[in-house]
């Protein structure tokens, strides 16, 4: 880093000069491994091409964000954890005695189709230009065999994610039309009347997602329970009235409380009501960072 601002002049001058003249090629990524629930594998790409990653982002959200339903709440201007998290508790005060199916969808990041991606991307994208350089970056990586995965340190894998479930957030919306649908990420709820109405969304939809996206509903995380019963969504226990941080985000925020990131931790246990947690965070901030 401090050698690419040493050089800043000439080394944006070198990337202007490729995106203009198609010669653009990404550079290797560097990976390291992180743990938190789970391994994850974290894929950092050279400064250049993080430079043409935030570009290729915001010349996409332009043109697609628009596009995306109203319950995609990931990555979004306006939305985020927090308000994805109050939209699931107003969705399940609104059908308390219907029923909720919750999932999620395995490996998702790994398993990302390059060819349906790109096919999806060219619905708005028509430039040449742009689409080489979005190819480029989409074939920059893979999992195992070439034409599968996106690297999760990517800024544009993001976006991608996005774009790549809208088909599954429009064929809900369009086509399933239950009584709620919210995604946030790669997980998602729906909500339905009863038990077998929410059965026959589960195999619609878990039909579209093998078949059309070509991706797999993790059976871990699928459920469906009653309403009135609560769920365990987005690192909370959300119930119609009322919703608390499960054990594993509080063990989260404990674990890599800072003075950088005390300001967002403060919020969400504020907004949950957690009193016993936010004394917590402060009396930490004092043994660790002095605050």
């Amino acid at each position: 880093m401090d050698i690419f601002t040493y050089n800043l002049e000439e080394n944006l001058s070198q990337v202007h000069h490729d995106l203009v003249t198609g010669t653009y090629k990404h550079g290797l990524y560097r990976t390291f491994q992180v743990t938190d629930k789970k391994k994850r594998t974290i894929s950092v790409a050279p400064i250049l091409d993080r430079i043409v990653h935030r570009l290729v982002n915001e010349y996409l959200t332009a043109l697609f964000d628009k596009s995306f339903i109203y319950d995609v709440w990931s990555c979004r201007k306006g939305k985020g954890l927090l308000r994805a998290i109050e939209r699931t508790q107003y969705l399940l005060g609104k059908y308390r005695y219907g029923y909720v199916w919750r999932s999620d969808i395995t490996k998702f990041f790994d398993t990302v189709d390059h060819k349906i991606l790109k096919n999806t991307v060219r619905r708005k994208v028509f430039d040449r230009g742009a689409l080489k350089i979005i190819d480029r970056i989409v074939d920059s990586y893979y999992v195992k065999e070439k034409g599968t995965g996106m690297p999760i340190g990517n800024l544009t894998s993001q976006i991608f994610a996005n774009i790549y479930l809208n088909e599954l957030d429009r064929f809900v919306e369009h086509t399933v039309k239950p009584l709620g649908y919210l995604r946030y990420g790669d997980d998602f709820l729906v909500v339905a009347e009863n038990s077998q109405i929410a059965k026959e969304y589960e195999i619609l939809i878990t039909f579209f997602i093998n078949n059309i996206l070509k991706l797999t509903i993790n059976n871990k995380n699928s459920l469906i329970i009653p309403v009135a019963s609560g769920l365990h969504f987005l690192g909370c226990d959300i119930y119609p009235n009322m919703r608390r941080l499960q054990k594993r985000l509080r063990k989260r925020i404990l674990t890599y409380l800072n003075l950088e990131n005390s300001g967002s931790y403060r919020g969400l246990v504020t907004k949950h009501n957690d009193t016993s947690m936010k004394n917590l965070i402060d009396w930490m901030l004092v043994e660790k960072v002095g605050y």
